[in-house]
């Protein structure tokens, strides 16, 4: 249960921590030997507004997930109602100068995460929060950015919030890496256009079900989750310095696909097999 709820955590504290200021992003996990295959289809808008000559900003946007679930295979229970799935995301941010090497950020996150089936319920509404120091030199010899925080995700079922943490350097002209929860990189710049990268990060859902499934065990399946620790190799086109376009493809070393209570509790387990990972996309970044 602890590695589940970390890993529908830190796939939120991913989202939470993004610098796009936009994105449309395709996901596809394709069938594996359980017989269930993912898409997922993302779209992300945050818009800055300066607030003041100390550079002081509000960030304000949306993101919308819309995931795709196919069963070849027949199980114990009617599954009409988990094949498609909607998470709105409603950001609202501040970023402040700390002192003179600090930045602080700290992001609001409203949720809603359904099938939708009977419009909009309670269950399906989610707070999630962000609080994050971060500190950055992008004119030295090495350039790095450092990024220390907490984060809180009400999906998880764990009552604290759970650090966020991340180094970024660039060690040399054409190689850079990346070190932290809930994503580590390395990445070889080839030119300003072109660069590969190696990836190891966390990815996943938690989602209402707004008409509980009725299961074999006599249990009622309200929730459904999946947390997958995804290792990739990926390739990236840059457009200019703040846009480009993306593509990644590797495979999940750990998964989990659950059905579970209003408690969050186990109730039935959909998905442990691993899977391919396919991502691609086009976003504009600030850094």
């Amino acid at each position: 249960m602890l590695m589940a709820s970390l890993g529908f955590l830190y796939a939120s504290m991913a989202h939470a921590q993004s610098s796009d200021v936009f994105k449309i992003d395709y996901l596809n996990i394709p069938e594996n030997d359980t017989g269930i295959k993912t898409q997922r289809y993302k779209f992300l808008f945050n818009l800055p507004i300066k607030l003041n000559e100390k550079k002081d900003y509000l960030i304000t946007g949306v993101e919308y997930n819309r995931f795709d679930i196919g069963y070849s295979r027949d199980f114990p229970f009617d599954k009409r109602d988990l094949i498609r799935f909607h998470v709105v995301d409603l950001n609202l941010g501040f970023i402040t100068k700390w002192n003179e090497n600090w930045n602080l950020v700290t992001i609001l996150t409203p949720r809603f995460a359904s099938n939708f089936t009977d419009g909009i319920m309670t269950d399906d509404f989610f707070m999630n929060a962000t609080a994050t120091f971060w500190k950055e030199n992008a004119k030295a010899d090495k350039p790095y950015r450092i990024v220390l925080g907490l984060s809180y995700n009400s999906t998880t079922g764990l009552p604290v919030p759970l650090p966020l943490v991340s180094y970024y350097r660039r060690f040399h002209p054409k190689w850079s890496f990346t070190l932290g929860i809930p994503r580590s990189n390395f990445k070889h710049h080839v030119t300003n256009r072109h660069t590969f990268e190696m990836a190891l990060f966390l990815d996943g859902y938690f989602l209402n079900i707004q008409d509980d499934i009725a299961l074999p065990s006599n249990q009622l399946g309200s929730k459904i989750s999946l947390s997958a620790l995804v290792g990739a190799v990926g390739y990236q086109y840059n457009i200019s310095k703040r846009m480009a376009l993306y593509a990644f493809f590797g495979r999940t070393f750990e998964q989990e696909g659950k059905l579970r209570n209003d408690d969050r509790g186990d109730v039935f387990l959909l998905n442990d097999e691993s899977n391919l990972y396919i991502r691609t996309g086009f976003k504009i970044g600030i850094f």
